[in-house]
């Protein structure tokens, strides 16, 4: 009525209709970016941007919607630069309002929906002729009442302002061919400046003032939805416009009469916001943020993710520092695991201590004496390397202690491959005419210990070249944690030193295991096959119970890998030899040794 109002005017838009297009959104937001691209459209089909046919020449998008879906409909008209009106307002439930628009829509403009009214498809284009008088009376004062002034206003406002837009087109005439004169056309972008500019007349004065803010008094409504499907307008509030701003509340009104349909209470922080589809944007659930965010305000429509460094804590509404963990020697495991090193460096040093003491005794040289320094000696620095592993990661220590690690181990192995083969060497030595007496002695068993440790050596050495190990953190194991560790510079060079390490243990372990039935003098190839047996199975067991870690406890396993199958070559092979020759000491001759060889054979 207020379109019909202006056209009538004789003062204002001569010789200009101004025309309109309403549309609904039901505060969907699919719903409302296909309404824009509609008025930005000429076709049926929405094609913005396409001109052709009936031109709509729209000038202004007048709005009442809430401040998300108006921002939305913002994002789309600024690239036109077209002006967009209207007051932000935060809808609830009002579904039997809807119902209302519906109605008057069908009636009075002869729309109808085919399909469920937020349907895109479904919608079709009113008829620009509206028929009031079809309508109940009581229907449209309900109707026209909900946004009386406002919309009004605004209106009005729009056409003041292209009125002075015309206005001052006037004095600018443009010669088309010489022919006619002609006013150029006001473009959308152009009413800016006269909306910003006091050209905006309404019922109740001045709607906007110089900076485009409203300056006319106002009321402050609620709509209460009732369980009969009825809907009131409630005034709670007014602002009165002087030289200080006047705002009141009523706050008996605020809460509403019984019975009245809430909207969703707000998100507290730690949840956000989840739009129900086909509701009112102010109708939302509340869900607590996933694993890793948080939300730090109330009502967030996203969960933020904490930096690599925090975490969230308990309530997931603020992110606070991880803290910084390493298998320490101050904690109850790095304590043990120490002691652990300390105990069988010990009993290490006591049993080389027992063989340099009786070094002369059968036992001893029948065991080949040498090598048996070698790996007692590579076994008592093995357990003195894992306290490289504990402690704060260093420079030193992260070059030091995977090297030492792999070439110590790969000395013991190799040491104990040497024993291995020397006894077989042996027993096939004592059938008549075997030349493999020649390969006997000191010089076979050092020429296998240094050439398997010697293959062990270029492999770190090429390691630390190329990919030297050095301190770093793990942020992402643990979601609270930052583990300090040792990088090892490269995967592949770890596992193929750790590979090397097992390649030499199943040597051994095959070795030993086909000789172990070798005469009762020679029981010693027996406790090898036992001690690899037991060193093996570890470090079997070690890679997948490495990958499967994680934080300090993934140094913790390598420690206990070390010190487990350290002490089972330890124990499997000279505890036996070690009873012997303190308690049993007269089996410690060569005529009891001599004796079981004659058994044996």
């Amino acid at each position: 009525m207020v379109v019909l109002e202006i056209n009538q005017n004789p003062g204002l838009l001569q010789n200009i209709t101004l025309g309109y297009d309403i549309y609904d959104n039901y505060f969907n937001e699919r719903l409302t970016y296909d309404i824009t691209a509609d008025l930005l459209s000429t076709d049926q089909r929405n094609i913005p941007n396409y001109s052709c046919g009936r031109q709509n020449g729209l000038l202004a998008v007048l709005e009442r919607a809430d401040s998300e879906i108006s921002s939305q409909i913002s994002t789309i008209l600024k690239n036109y630069k077209i002006p967009q009106t209207g007051k932000r307002t935060k809808y609830c439930d009002l579904r039997p309002f809807f119902s209302d628009i519906d109605q008057f829509g069908e009636k009075a403009f002869h729309c109808s929906y085919s399909k469920h009214s937020l349907s895109v498809k479904g919608r079709q284009r009113c008829r620009e002729e509206e028929e009031l008088e079809a309508l109940p009376q009581d229907l449209v004062e309900k109707i026209l009442s909900q946004e009386r002034y406002s919309i009004y206003n605004t209106v009005r406002a729009v056409a003041h302002a292209l009125n002075a837009a015309y206005s001052a087109r006037s004095k600018r005439m443009l010669m088309v061919k010489g022919k006619d004169l002609e006013v150029q056309r006001v473009q959308p972008w152009q009413l800016h400046w006269f909306l910003r500019n006091g050209y905006n007349v309404s019922m109740d004065g001045v709607y906007f003032d110089e900076n485009g803010a409203p300056s006319a008094n106002w009321d402050i409504v609620k709509w209460v939805a009732f369980p009969n499907k009825s809907i009131a307008e409630v005034q709670f509030g007014s602002i009165k416009a002087s030289k200080d701003i006047k705002f009141t509340i009523k706050q008996d009104a605020i809460m509403g009469p019984s019975g009245m349909k809430q909207c969703t209470e707000s998100c507290r922080h730690g949840y956000a916001k989840v739009i129900q589809e086909g509701k009112p944007a102010c109708c939302f659930d509340c869900a607590p943020c996933k694993e890793g965010t948080v939300s730090t305000h109330e009502d967030a429509d996203l969960c933020t993710r904490c930096l690599e460094d925090q975490h969230p804590n308990r309530e997931r509404n603020e992110c606070i520092p991880k803290i910084k963990i390493f298998l320490s020697s101050e904690e109850p495991l790095g304590i043990s695991l120490a002691l652990f090193a300390l105990l069988l460096c010990l009993t290490n040093s006591f049993v080389l201590g027992i063989f340099i003491k009786h070094l002369r005794t059968p036992i001893v040289k029948a065991n080949n004496r040498d090598l048996s320094y070698i790996l007692l000696v590579s076994l008592l620095l093995s357990f003195l390397t894992c306290l490289l592993f504990i402690g704060r990661p260093g420079r030193v220590t992260c070059l030091l202690r995977q090297t030492a690690f792999s070439i110590l181990f790969s000395t013991a192995v190799s040491s104990v491959l040497a024993k291995t083969i020397t006894v077989v060497l042996a027993f096939m030595a004592t059938k008549p005419g075997n030349k493999t007496r020649k390969c006997l002695g000191k010089t076979l068993g050092n020429a296998i210990v240094f050439s398997c440790t010697l293959v062990q050596v270029v492999i770190c050495t090429v390691w630390q070249g190329i990919a030297p190990s050095f301190p770093g953190s793990d942020l992402r194991s643990l979601p609270t944690q930052i583990t300090l560790q040792c990088n090892e510079g490269s995967a592949a060079m770890f596992y193929a030193a750790l590979g090397y390490l097992g390649f030499l243990a199943a040597v051994c372990f095959v070795v030993a295991f086909l000789a172990r039935n070798l005469p009762g003098a020679f029981n010693e190839v027996k406790l090898i096959t036992f001690s690899m047996l037991v060193f093996c199975s570890v470090w079997v067991t070690f890679v997948p119970t490495y990958w499967s870690t994680k934080g300090k406890y993934v140094v913790a396993v390598q420690v206990f890998s070390i010190l487990a199958s350290g002490s089972g070559l330890l124990g499997c092979i000279f505890v036996p030899k070690c009873y012997i020759i303190l308690l049993r000491p007269h089996l410690n001759s060569k005529e009891h040794l001599m004796r079981r060889i004659k058994v044996g054979m």
